[in-house]
């Protein structure tokens, strides 16, 4: 599974001072945070920084995410692309509404010869799908359906639209996810907890650990399902 992050949200933090004249009072604050506590002291024109607990950006959004106010942490974004995975975790993806997605299609290219994805609990016991009786079968089938309805007339589209029924679950497939950062916030929270899927707690894992680095104090709450996820899967 590889994970980049390849868009982000940059903030002009001239014209945040030029039009309320707020600044990072720390500079080593990331952006995307800098931008969510300019939202929520925007709400109580408290860019004097009124209360000495929520002076610091850290102590600010960790008061925000307590109170349950997260709209602020809505207004930075990020943009991952996302390879082997297989269509079985972007198919449990439809839960994640708030992100948005745009995934390889299967009706234009053709997936006759897709890498397969071992499912982690089948890779921790040395047991393998790729090159299985089961997977051949498939492969040929679906080079046998795909030339039949050709050879019939019909598009290689609408050939490669009905072979795709064959292949399985396992195949490798190629997403791009954009999401604001709450929305990745509630993606992380459900699908990193010990009794989700277990490909898709490693795809949120590796989100996390780009998304704390990028914006931390937005995420520092749940910074530690890095470790917790860790030492349950003796990573």
């Amino acid at each position: 599974m590889r994970v980049k992050l390849i868009a982000y949200t940059v903030v002009d933090e001239s014209e945040i001072d030029n039009e309320l004249g707020f600044m990072r009072n720390n500079w080593e604050v990331k952006e995307p945070d800098h931008l969510a506590e300019t939202a929520g002291r925007l709400c109580y024109l408290s860019f004097n920084r009124p209360n000495p607990k929520t002076r610091e950006n850290k102590d600010y959004l960790n008061n925000v995410i307590n109170q349950g106010h997260e709209s602020v942490l809505a207004h930075a974004s990020a943009t991952f692309i996302i390879k082997g995975v297989s269509r079985s975790l972007t198919h449990e993806r439809i839960r994640s509404r708030f992100l948005s997605f745009s995934e390889v299609s299967q009706r234009y290219v053709n997936v006759q010869n897709t890498e397969i994805v071992t499912p982690p609990a089948m890779k921790n016991e040395g047991l393998g799908l790729e090159g299985s009786y089961l997977t051949q079968t498939t492969r040929d089938a679906y080079e046998d359906i795909t030339s039949n309805l050709v050879s019939r007339g019909y598009s290689r589209k609408q050939a490669r639209e009905a072979a795709r029924a064959v292949m399985p679950n396992a195949m490798e497939t190629k997403i791009m996810v954009s999401g604001n950062l709450r929305a990745w916030r509630d993606f992380i929270k459900q699908r990193l907890a010990p009794g989700a899927d277990a490909e898709i707690q490693e795809l949120a894992y590796l989100v996390l650990m780009n998304l704390e680095m990028y914006a931390p104090n937005t995420f520092q709450d749940i910074a530690h399902l890095i470790n917790d996820y860790e030492e349950r899967t003796n990573r």
